[in-house]
């Protein structure tokens, strides 16, 4: 009798530690929304290095391009969902999130060492000077083109070329008969899609999104000028199909030989000049974005960073996982693992301080450069209230940037007139600002 008491009672212990364990997974399960941009898609490639050091952390993710990742996140966030314990976020949301409540203040350990995070990129993870979110990789916009074929042609790119000069250059270059495109820009409407490219377009023309009223001002003559020539320029020397591309489908176009050039996010430069990847990566040079009528906001800020939601009743558990993803040792990993020209940059100094990513990184001068030139407070011609270079840092701003870009992908297309395009969005946008009473 003693004997059957106790193998039930051992059965039952068995069971408790089992179902008890299980439990305790279950409970450390990590789900986490990111884009699908390369360096995000290496992260989860070695996940299992942080689940080796963390046994009872288990990670999940869910992949999304980039415009449905914003949906998805904002709508999770602003309903508290509780889908996601981690998020991919950027400079916009953090200030906007931070302020309503919605992200969690993070507790990082010393090892951390937040003093080593470049200033800029540390401003826009943080809200009154407390940190919110950490930056995955951090970036500014400058111009990638094939050196040799500007050799060929006899042709020198200045460090600061005008827009002008960009237009010129891809049409001695274009050769679409062959396949062979002057230039390739974002087309994709989306405020974080085409309105990045073409907001510091507007920008060096000398415009801005609102005066300091906060009217809108996408019909000023700024705007028209530099929407009027994007357009001509994509249509004669871009891509077919362009409003169809966004950061993904141009970097293959470059990747693959089909652009002389293209003017996107600097964080581009590590991928089109890894030989993996890239079919001409050693025949890459660069130069700071283009300028027209001022050099303010002609390059874009942005970082995607990692940031834990409030709703998200696992936050120990994230924030190692936050510590861990962003710190130098990751990067030391991926140098290691993948080369060191291929790890995320724009977040730390010590990255740039790095004997071996000098080495490897052609483009490091020219990415630092254009981050530490990047400005969101004094950013255009004429002063601004809002913060942001290619984005204005408040709630409205979501809606109107989707509504103008998705005018400007329908001007690109030819279904409307620029005038018309711009007018609409200037409608719209004035609705949404009454709306929300920043004037009558």
């Amino acid at each position: 009798m003693m004997k059957r008491q106790l193998k039930n009672i051992i059965m039952i212990a068995m069971m408790m530690f089992i179902f008890g364990t299980s439990l305790l997974i279950a409970q450390s399960k990590l789900t986490i929304a990111t884009v699908n941009n390369p360096h995000m898609i290496t992260m989860q490639k070695y996940t299992s290095e942080f689940e080796k050091q963390n046994p009872n952390i288990k990670i999940e993710w869910v992949t999304l391009e980039e415009g449905i990742l914003r949906q998805r996140v904002t709508t999770d966030i602003a309903t508290k969902g509780g889908q996601f314990d981690i998020m991919t976020i950027g400079f916009y949301e953090v200030p906007i999130w931070s302020r309503k409540g919605w992200l969690k203040k993070l507790k990082l350990p010393a090892s951390y060492d937040v003093n080593d995070l470049l200033p800029t990129i540390r401003g826009g993870a943080s809200y009154k000077r407390e940190l919110y979110a950490v930056p995955f990789y951090g970036e500014s916009s400058m111009i990638m083109y094939r050196k040799d074929i500007f050799d060929k042609n006899n042709i020198i790119l200045r460090d600061n070329p005008t827009w002008g000069e960009i237009y010129d250059i891809a049409g001695k270059l274009d050769d679409r008969g062959n396949g062979f495109y002057g230039i390739c820009l974002r087309g994709k409407p989306g405020w974080g899609d085409n309105m990045a490219i073409l907001t510091t377009m507007v920008n060096a023309f000398g415009g801005r999104w609102f005066d300091e009223n906060w009217k809108p001002e996408i019909n000023s003559p700024a705007w028209n000028h530099a929407i009027s020539f994007y357009v001509d320029l994509m249509n004669k020397y871009g891509p077919p199909g362009a409003t169809a591309n966004s950061f993904n489908e141009n970097l293959t176009l470059l990747s693959e030989g089909k652009c002389a050039m293209w003017i996107d996010a600097t964080i581009a430069a590590s991928l089109i000049t890894d030989k993996r990847r890239s079919k001409f990566a050693s025949k890459f040079a660069f130069a700071q974005a283009p300028v027209a009528v001022t050099d303010k906001g002609a390059n874009w800020l942005w970082s995607w960073m990692l940031a834990i939601p409030s709703s998200s009743k696992k936050s120990a558990a994230a924030e190692k996982f936050l510590a861990w993803a962003t710190s130098k040792d990751y990067i030391k990993l991926i140098g290691s693992k993948e080369g060191w020209g291929t790890v995320p940059t724009g977040t730390r100094k010590s990255t740039y301080a790095n004997a071996n990513f000098k080495k490897a990184a052609s483009f490091a001068s020219a990415e630092i450069k254009a981050i530490n030139s990047a400005d969101p407070i004094t950013g255009t011609l004429y002063p601004k209230k809002y913060v942001g270079v290619q984005f204005a840092a408040i709630p409205e701003f979501q809606s109107i940037g989707i509504l103008t870009g998705q005018q400007i992908a329908s001007a690109l297309a030819g279904k409307v007139s620029v005038e018309k395009a711009l007018e609409t969005a200037q409608k719209g946008a004035d609705r949404i600002m009454r709306k929300a009473k920043y004037y009558k």
